[in-house]
């Protein structure tokens, strides 16, 4: 028998846990739900969505690096374009606006303050 996965938590590599975290609360727009800087790791998120940032000192022991990516998997279009638009307005780095891939994703790309990647993305190939 197989138990089923719940939704994954990434590790998150930042080089300044105060300024990651400050940047995914009040640009990328998570919540702050513990750790806060202390011990090296704090855990985000937003929706379902959750995220644990840890600095270099509680990493140290794996030799995990930023940067990585995230893929971040929206319900529609118009979903992927009005987080655009939000994080945009909020001062997010964007690397790419939206497009629709030949590869059926509508996509746009995004960073954080230690250039991890945000692949932001809804599946339309079962729209057809």
């Amino acid at each position: 028998m197989h138990t089923p996965f719940p939704e994954a938590v990434p590790e998150v590599p930042v080089t300044d846990l105060a300024a990651a975290l400050e940047y995914y609360e009040n640009r990328l727009g998570f919540s702050v739900d513990w750790g806060h800087g202390d011990g090296g790791i704090a855990g985000v998120s937003q929706g379902r969505c959750r995220l644990f940032l840890t600095d270099r000192a509680f990493r140290e022991h794996r030799g995990n690096s930023a940067p990585i990516v995230i893929w971040l998997n929206l319900n529609s279009k118009d979903d992927v374009d009005a987080l655009f638009d939000q994080w945009r307005a909020s001062g997010v780095t964007v690397l790419s606006p939206p497009e629709s891939m030949p590869w059926k994703l509508h996509e746009f790309t995004a960073a954080d303050t230690d250039g991890n990647h945000f692949r932001v993305f809804y599946d339309f190939s079962r729209d057809d």
